[in-house]
């Protein structure tokens, strides 16, 4: 799409998860674009105003001569399209794993995703599962903060947990790791999966494992700087601020994610030496044209000069 652009990160799990995790990938990106156009299509058939466009809501009449709609109910019905666009791409892209069996076995495999668009000024976020997206913003005083845009869909958050326990699934953690709650078919202590949404892991799907995605819209404001897309792996070993930080400190964008995802495994294994080191990916979006140095060194300047502080 002219003037858009798309961004997501995609963590397998299970026996088959590196392979359901790029045939999501390859997919799942054309499916919510193509269900988003026949919604406009759709839309622009119903009334001669394209459903959707670059120019910002505000620009709607609000004179009260009945002329369009408010910037609320503009930015409202944004994203709707957008949600029903995203959740009917996430079911077809889940039969659509359905259909590859036998060649792959989704039975117990699957993967999560968490996708950014951004349109002109409109900024959409899909999330299904536990990898996460974290937007840095800056006020006009120069302070830093870390904006977390999605819900983590574990096991463990109380809505989660009854829609499980009342498709006949069970949830409960090990006694080796307490704090993990994990999800089992009704009758065998199996698959044990850490969360409560996810795209395949078929032989949940019966019992409360949706591949129903959460949907968010946002305006992008002036001090929004970018946002970080990445799995549980990094989330699990730093908190928002830390990945923040470590984009901010690094001098170059196309290095911010690596740094990012390098930071996170390092963590690992000096928190967890006897571990396996969880997978750490990441992308960085900027929503800014500017140089990033630039933007770098005059947020620390403001914060040196005693404009807030900028840190956390």
């Amino acid at each position: 799409m002219e003037d858009g652009v798309f961004c997501g990160v995609f963590d397998g799990h299970g026996r088959c998860g590196q392979y359901v995790s790029k045939l999501v990938r390859d997919y799942l990106p054309f499916m919510i674009l193509s269900h988003r156009n026949a919604l406009a299509l759709s839309a622009t058939d119903d009334d001669d105003d394209p459903a959707f466009s670059d120019a910002s809501p505000s620009s709607s009449s609000t004179d009260g001569s009945g002329g369009g709609s408010s910037p609320a109910a503009a930015q409202q019905q944004l994203l709707d399209e957008w949600r029903e666009a995203c959740a009917a791409a996430f079911d077809a892209m889940d039969r659509e794993l359905k259909v590859q069996a036998p060649n792959l076995d989704c039975s117990f495999s699957g993967t999560t995703a968490v996708c950014a668009i951004k349109q002109g000024n409109d900024l959409i976020v899909a999330n299904l599962g536990d990898s996460r997206a974290v937007l840095a913003t800056m006020s006009d005083s120069g302070h830093l903060a870390a904006v977390q845009l999605t819900v983590d869909h574990k096991p463990s958050l109380p809505g989660e947990a009854e829609r499980i326990k009342r498709c006949g699934g069970r949830v409960f953690a090990l006694k080796d790791e307490p704090s993990v709650a994990r999800v089992w078919l009704p009758g065998e202590d199996l698959p044990g999966l850490a969360m409560a949404r996810s795209l395949g892991d078929l032989r949940l799907k019966r019992h409360g494992v949706v591949p129903e995605p959460e949907v968010a819209h946002r305006r992008v404001g002036r001090g929004d700087l970018f946002i970080v897309l990445a799995t549980d792996g990094v989330w699990d070993v730093m908190s928002n601020e830390e990945v923040v930080s470590i984009v901010c400190a690094t001098a170059r964008k196309e290095h911010a994610a690596k740094a990012v995802a390098e930071a996170a495994a390092q963590r690992w294994r000096t928190r967890y030496p006897a571990s396996r080191v969880d997978d750490c990916s990441a992308v960085c979006l900027f929503l800014r044209d500017q140089d990033w140095g630039s933007s770098v060194a005059a947020a620390r300047a403001k914060a040196a000069a005693g404009c807030g502080g900028g840190r956390y």
